[in-house]
């Protein structure tokens, strides 16, 4: 029986998040020893629940605490997605060596999915189309999705919605997303920081986040370097849409693609007559769009250097086709347990 019931952990992190907009430097002393009781409750309860089986694509298994899960996009030669493969026609190797594949779905399983939106000064005048971005997304979304925003400039906040730390409403996000105005520098390495710690928190075992920003950062008290690290080790698909063109010169278009390709997401450059609604719908369809793989690593040395992924497909019936997905992961000695795709942790 899990040590608390996951509406009273979710109502803590709400109370410990309330008046959440800080500088990463500053961060209120209470702040610390909350969200680390926090962590000990979810890491006990994710600790009792570690039964596992295989599963044919349809069916849910329990969460395992070192299952590494992997989302795969496969197309073929013309770029559209592939559907109806089979188990047995993929292949996951780390590090060279061949996985025992314990976890197969596909189809449109729910994600828990963080919105880090950029409301820097040079933001100003692209943010009304960042709001109906932000509100395609949402209506393009599976409904069981839930979602969180992230505001930043200088500083970093993550909005609650009604008191909520997660959000399916898309009028919801949108008032989130016009609480703060344009102003100030761009802290887009926090940012990203937060929002990857605020995933932790959700229910699905598929998570990602969607930066949408010029890609500029000058008020960060992270690195990119820390900040790949953190992605490496959290399994979530990262997508970004950068709108260039502004006055800022601090724009970093390369940082973001790298942090997308490195996580197994895309990212998006909208030309003058592009529509970034539009793109948010394609990023919501690539989401619906995927394969989840999982395995337990047969490596089982705990945290260590950064491990690499292959997967491979075969399916000569389908032609030449291109595997998408993650290219590799960091573990941690602690690594708390992932929630299965398609379904809670209780």
């Amino acid at each position: 029986m899990a040590i608390t019931s996951r509406f009273a952990r979710k109502s803590f992190v709400a109370f410990t998040l309330k008046s959440y907009k800080h500088s990463p430097g500053r961060r209120p002393l209470f702040l610390a020893p909350l969200l680390l009781f926090v962590g000990i409750v979810s890491s006990s309860q994710y600790l009792m629940t570690t039964k596992s089986a295989l599963v044919d694509g349809q069916a849910k298994i329990a969460v395992t605490a070192n299952l590494v899960l992997l989302p795969v996009k496969v197309t073929n030669a013309r770029g559209t997605f592939v559907s109806g493969l089979k188990l047995q026609d993929f292949r996951v190797y780390e590090d060279g060596k061949l996985q025992n594949l314990t976890v197969f779905e596909q189809g449109d399983s729910p994600v828990t999915v963080g919105l880090v939106v950029d409301h820097s000064r040079s933001m100003g005048s692209k943010l009304p189309g960042v709001v109906i971005a932000v509100s395609t997304f949402a209506h393009s979304s599976n409904p069981q999705d839930e979602m969180f925003v992230v505001d930043f400039n200088d500083d970093v906040s993550i909005e609650l919605m009604k008191g909520k730390a997660f959000s399916s409403d898309a009028k919801e996000l949108e008032k989130a997303l016009t609480a703060i105005s344009a102003r100030g520098r761009t802290a887009l390495y926090d940012a990203l920081s937060e929002g990857l710690k605020h995933l932790q928190y959700g229910r699905w075992g598929k998570k990602a986040l969607i930066v949408i920003s010029d890609g500029g950062d000058n008020a960060s008290h992270l690195k990119y370097s820390q900040v790949l690290a953190q992605a490496r080790q959290s399994q979530a698909l990262i997508y970004s849409i950068a709108l260039l063109g502004g006055q800022d010169e601090d724009e970093n278009p390369k940082m973001l693609q790298r942090l997308c390709k490195d996580s197994g997401g895309v990212a998006f450059f909208p030309g003058p007559k592009d529509r970034v609604a539009d793109i948010s719908k394609e990023i919501a369809r690539d989401l619906r769009e995927q394969y989840t793989l999982g395995y337990v690593p047969q490596n089982t040395n705990g945290a260590g250097s950064f491990r690499k992924i292959e997967v491979k497909v075969t399916a000569p019936e389908y032609g030449k086709l291109h595997v998408r997905t993650r290219p590799g992961y960091s573990p941690t000695a602690d690594k708390q347990a992932t929630s299965q795709p398609g379904s809670e942790t209780r």
